[in-house]
């Protein structure tokens, strides 16, 4: 028993890494995958990555548990960057749906049991098909694998003083909304061109009703742009996912002092 205690001393520290990291990462993390299946391939995944850790066996003391700490929130905190970029791709989707006038008819996200925009999570559905299709979840897996690289198992504190990390997270907070606004502009300004048409012929033409013949016009405009600019919506997914892991890349960075 004695000797099982050196290894799953760093077993433990692997394990919660892997498990935080999935608990928030997109895809991954998804309410439809069942908690059985995401605890036993957290646990398959940290057996194979045990191996190729290189660490001392760990005592069982106080130091430990801030070590099992410390390795919770290195795994929550990549995941979440993640997850906070994939998220403009819903931003965009009520943006839309706002301009649609669908932002009453939302519907439960599976993967967060909150309530999404519904092109929001249609675009979304859209994009994960697209990272599965292109192998991202092999660079997901490859991500979190690497990590250990850059911030070590043994590494004692995550900088959170350090102004440049806070400063980082920030902005890729910021560039989020950005990219959401630059996918749903499309969209966005083909609706304001036809809100202005219709309130050219509200002036023109007093005696028909502009708000009950408006509202399908501005749904049928909507999908013709969105049937258009799909290819282009696509190409700003794979640049999206390109930031995704090189934001989680230079976060692990920033953490591990390098």
């Amino acid at each position: 028993m004695e000797d099982l205690v050196p290894v799953l001393s760093v077993f433990l520290l692997v394990f919660v890494r892997v498990s935080a990291f999935f608990v928030t990462m997109p895809l991954f993390s998804y309410r439809n995958i069942p908690a059985q299946h995401r605890l036993a391939f957290s646990l398959v995944l940290s057996w194979v990555m045990y191996y190729t850790v290189e660490s001392k066996a760990f005592e069982i003391n106080g130091q430990y548990f801030l070590l099992v700490m410390k390795e919770a929130m290195v795994g929550l905190l990549i995941g979440f960057v993640a997850y906070m970029i994939v998220s403009a791709i819903q931003i965009a989707g009520g943006f839309i749906d706002f301009q649609m006038g669908f932002a009453i008819a939302n519907v439960i996200d599976p993967q967060t049991g909150a309530q999404s925009p519904l092109m929001g999570q249609y675009l979304y559905t859209f994009s994960l098909l697209l990272l599965l299709a292109l192998n991202g979840h092999h660079l997901i897996m490859d991500g979190i694998f690497y990590s250990y690289q850059l911030v070590p198992i043994d590494s004692a504190w995550i900088p959170f003083g350090n102004s440049t990390l806070v400063e980082y997270v920030v902005k890729t907070f910021n560039s989020m909304f950005v990219i959401a606004f630059q996918m749903a502009i499309p969209v966005v300004a083909t609706l304001f061109l036809v809100d202005v048409a219709l309130g050219i012929v509200a002036r023109t033409v007093p005696q028909l009703n502009v708000f009950v013949v408006g509202f399908p016009i501005k749904i049928a405009v909507s999908f013709l742009v969105l049937f258009i600019v799909m290819g282009v919506m696509f190409e700003v997914m794979q640049q999206l996912f390109e930031m995704m892991f090189l934001s989680m890349r230079d976060l692990m960075k920033l953490i591990g002092g390098s």
